[in-house]
């Protein structure tokens, strides 16, 4: 379990690839890993696979080693890249996290946990179909449901609004530091911290 030894670790920032989806509140995860990488001082690069950018290196100084990964397939497709880069750096999925999106959530609000159903999100769905399992942890980015009858995917897929914007470099800080410490002070240490 997390943040008992130095064995590699895998973020991955779930999303859809290019700027027409930037902004969207689909992808957070991007944005997060973006944060993440910032910290590390690093850019990301395409994988040798193809099917993923990443960045490799530490978030803290003696800290076990992390890779940062996005996909360059759409949300749906997430597993297959995930779970070629986990083959390739040689990372069990207690040592994949996830950050997505969740609409259960407040806008603003994180969740941290490990395991569990993947509650209609796409990425996650793949994930868990590739991996053969759901246990690997999981920061979830509230993003709050649409109000009226907007649907839920035109509303996932839409950029956030002003108030939301000015907003979110906080929400996606949180979910950075989060990840930092998933990795360093384990699961119940950062569900205390983070989880509200």
């Amino acid at each position: 379990m997390a943040g008992t030894d130095d064995g590699v670790w895998l973020v991955v920032g779930l999303g859809n690839p290019g700027p027409a989806y930037a902004g969207h509140r689909h992808n957070i995860g991007y944005l997060v890993t973006d944060e993440l990488a910032s910290r590390m001082g690093s850019s990301f690069r395409s994988h040798k696979s193809g099917r993923a950018d990443v960045v490799e290196g530490r978030l803290a100084l003696g800290g076990p080693r992390v890779v940062l990964a996005r996909g360059r397939g759409y949300m749906n497709e997430s597993g297959g890249p995930v779970k070629a880069l986990a083959s390739f750096y040689k990372v069990e999925p207690d040592h994949v996290i996830a950050i997505h999106d969740e609409l259960d959530i407040a806008f603003g609000a994180l969740r941290i946990k490990f395991g569990g159903g993947d509650n209609g999100h796409n990425g996650l769905k793949s994930m868990r179909s590739s991996f053969g399992t759901g246990d690997f942890y999981r920061v979830r980015a509230g993003i709050g449901r649409p109000s009226g009858r907007q649907d839920v995917a035109d509303f996932v897929l839409s950029n956030y609004s002003t108030v939301e914007r000015k907003e979110l470099p906080f929400q996606v800080s949180d979910a950075a530091d989060a990840v930092e410490s998933l990795i360093s002070d384990g699961l119940e240490k950062t569900q205390q911290r983070f989880n509200s």
